[in-house]
């Protein structure tokens, strides 16, 4: 991602602070059906006076929706799904997570992995309400390790901000050294599990592909592969969609195993991130409102080095000193 297009594009929640206090009062005191009434009124405003915000909309519907480009109605639905999965995920932490049932298909893939208490990637995307859907996997009784960034002056709250008491998982910043790599070894060495996303990439993570998706190349993280192919971790991708008015979808798509040694640079890594790129494009195919990833990602320049971080990754999964 080039440095123009990060200057361009931010993460930050398009609302004041005070709006995003005044959706959590409405949950406290009205629930989610009062939420959702008023996120409708703010999605519609937005779409109908802010044409930025529903030309970040269309990188992603004009190709999911060829030759209908991003109407006002598709930017809506869109908009609105991601707002009601941003009330489900401050339900869960301003409320009770049991106020969000969860159906967790393909579980019993995990089986081997937790009675051998080997650690393993979880790879997620920005569908669903990914956030909230996390809260429902300490089944897994596995020590659980974040990669999370946020971006300075960013009030959006992950939903364990909500809720006092100890964390439910550590975080790892993507923006430390090596982009948290070490620690990230040292966690699935240990029989931990890390959770990453795999279709956005992070500025100081210089690590991307060009991979099609929705018919032309679009950008994709691959440092999780190379992670995987160092430690040996299978990745598994767990991906979420909203299936009624209180429940999710937690769904294995597929375990990636991604073999010992791989070659250096993008070539090596390319057939298994495929692999996820399929299962999201399988995904959206599916549920095309529930893909939240508001960036252009079929606009960048040539994908950067992949190769960076490896040499130290290889060296420290061994045990050994780079």
């Amino acid at each position: 991602m080039s440095e123009n297009r990060q200057r361009r594009w931010s993460s930050r929640s398009v609302g004041a602070r005070w709006q995003h206090q005044f959706f959590y009062l409405l949950i406290r005191l009205g629930g989610r059906w009062s939420a959702y009434l008023f996120a409708r009124l703010v999605v519609g405003w937005y779409m109908l006076l802010r044409p930025d915000l529903r030309e970040r909309c269309r990188p992603y519907l004009a190709r999911r929706f060829p030759g209908e480009g991003a109407n006002f109605r598709q930017s809506f639905k869109l908009s609105y799904a991601l707002a009601q999965a941003i009330i489900d995920r401050a339900m869960v932490g301003i409320l009770d997570p049991g106020r969000l049932k969860v159906e967790f298909r393909g579980r019993e893939k995990l089986t081997p992995l937790m009675e051998a208490r080997q650690g393993f990637i979880l790879m997620g995307a920005h569908v669903g309400c990914w956030q909230a859907a996390m809260s429902a996997i300490g089944f897994l009784g596995m020590p659980v390790n974040m990669l999370i960034t946020r971006e300075a002056g960013d009030v959006d709250r992950h939903w364990f901000e909500h809720r006092k008491g100890d964390m439910p998982f550590k975080i790892i910043d993507p923006s430390g050294y090596l982009g948290g790599t070490l620690d990230m070894i040292a966690a699935l060495k240990n029989g931990e599990v890390v959770c990453v996303m795999g279709d956005r990439t992070f500025g100081s993570e210089g690590s991307a592909l060009a991979l099609p998706f929705l018919g032309e190349p679009a950008q994709f993280p691959v440092s999780a592969y190379k992670l995987a192919s160092a430690t040996g971790a299978p990745v598994v991708v767990m991906l979420s969609h909203k299936s009624g008015p209180d429940s999710y979808v937690l769904e294995i798509a597929r375990i990636i195993n991604v073999p010992e040694r791989l070659p250096r640079g993008r070539a090596g890594v390319a057939p298994y991130a495929r692999q996820f790129v399929q299962a999201l494009e399988a995904f959206v195919g599916e549920h095309p409102y529930q893909f939240f990833n508001f960036f252009d990602m079929w606009a960048g320049g040539p994908a950067e080095r992949t190769d960076a971080a490896e040499p130290t990754a290889r060296a420290y999964a061994q045990g050994e000193k780079p």
